[in-house]
This record gives structure tokens, sequence and C-alpha cells, in this order.
């Protein structure tokens, strides 16, 4: 086997290479990697101090051969690796919507939803502290919405965000709002019922659901954050 995926299943970063590797059927061995405190050794091998980073052994084994971080350009990489079945769109310009969708998925939902929900309620609970409720509540309520508005209108009723096939857009969404979904439940289908829809059928995909089974087993059930 090939492939090594360095990092940890709870990360939707790592879900997402993941979902991309089992899509297209490619081998793989995941390396899980403590980010804290990181190791020396992975620190070689990712500048940003982020995971995931992927090794090809075919084009090195040892070092920073072979290895490619950042889980935008590892996707990208396995999409040139093997095209069959392609999760990229053909047409230039629907092309870089998905990249664009994926870009704001990863960067500022990602960002707002990982620093304002996720690491308030889910690293205190590991730590057998307190979960920071308030700051929780705040970005469900008040930072989140505006994103799952976003989705929803760019859906504006398809059953994909681009050119009516999966893509790594759809992915890198549902991607983050899995992770949302352990920590603090599913968004509100009446509200966004499009978005829903589109993450339901995603995470249903078998690309997700060895992930998905090993992050329920490590975060048991959600934080209600509505009472």
């Amino acid at each position: 086997m090939s492939m090594i995926l360095y990092g940890a299943p709870l990360s939707p970063f790592v879900r997402k290479v993941e979902a991309i590797l089992r899509e297209k059927e490619i081998p793989f061995e995941s390396e899980p990697v403590n980010i804290m405190p990181m190791p020396d050794w992975f620190k070689e091998i990712s500048p940003a101090r982020r995971i995931p980073v992927l090794r090809d052994r075919n084009a090195g084994e040892e070092g920073t051969a072979g290895t490619i971080p950042d889980s935008s350009a590892i996707c990208a990489f396995l999409e040139k690796h093997t095209p069959d079945p392609a999760l990229y769109p053909s047409d230039p310009f629907e092309y870089g919507r998905a990249l664009w969708y994926e870009e704001y998925a990863d960067t500022e939902l990602g960002t707002r939803m990982g620093m304002g929900l996720f690491r308030p309620l889910i690293f205190p609970t590991f730590a057998g502290k307190e979960p920071d409720f308030e700051t929780a509540r705040k970005t469900w309520n008040e930072t989140l919405p505006r994103f799952f508005d976003y989705y929803e209108s760019e859906l504006d009723g398809a059953s994909h965000l681009v050119g009516g096939n999966l893509s790594i857009a759809d992915i890198a969404v549902t991607c983050q709002l899995t992770q949302i979904e352990l920590a603090a439940g599913p968004i509100d289908a009446a509200r966004w019922p499009g978005l829903t829809s589109l993450v339901d059928r995603i995470k249903s995909r078998p690309s997700f659901e060895d992930n998905l089974r090993i992050c329920r087993k490590i975060i048991k059930k959600p934080f209600d954050l509505n009472t």
C-alpha cells in the first residue's frame, strides 16, 4: 500500500481526505498523530503544523520526500493521481466555483466552527473540565447561521453545489457540517432544508461511514445548545 494518511479522525480535514480516497477506491493506511503536543517528526513534514499530511511511498519514504501537507493540496493531488471518478468539475467555471465552496468551508466556516464551537465544547470535555457553553451558544446562534444561509442560497433547490454531481464542494461542506453535528447536533432542517438534505445524503455515503463511526465512539452525543 503506497499511501499513508497522517492525522486524527476527528479532524474535518482528515475526514475530507479520507472521503476522497474512499470515493476513488485508493487503498491507504491511517497513521494517527497526536497534535498536542505535535511530535518533531511530524513538524518536519507539516510546516503549517496542521493535519493531515499524505505520504505517497512511490514518491518518497522518509522525511519530506513523498509528502503533501494540507487537505486541499492532497485532494487536488488525488484527483490527478486517480482521475476516475472525477470529483472536480471539468467545466472551467464550475471548477473554480467548486474550489471556492471548498475554500469557504475550510477557512471561513471551519475556523469559526472549530474555534467557536468544537473546541469550547469538546476540548474541555476531554480534559475533564466544564465546556464553555457561552462561547459555543454565541457561535451557534449568531456566527454560524450566515454560513448556512449562504450555502442554502447557493444550492437553490439543486441536489449538489456544482454541476449536478458529487464534487469536492459537497464533500468539503459536509465535512464541516458533520463536525458541527458531532459537537452540537444537526442544523435546523426547516430553516435550511437544501443544506440538510445535501449533508444527509453525502454523510450516508460509504466514503464517510468509517470515519463517522469512529468519531461517534469518541464523542458519544452532541451537546444541546438550544437550552
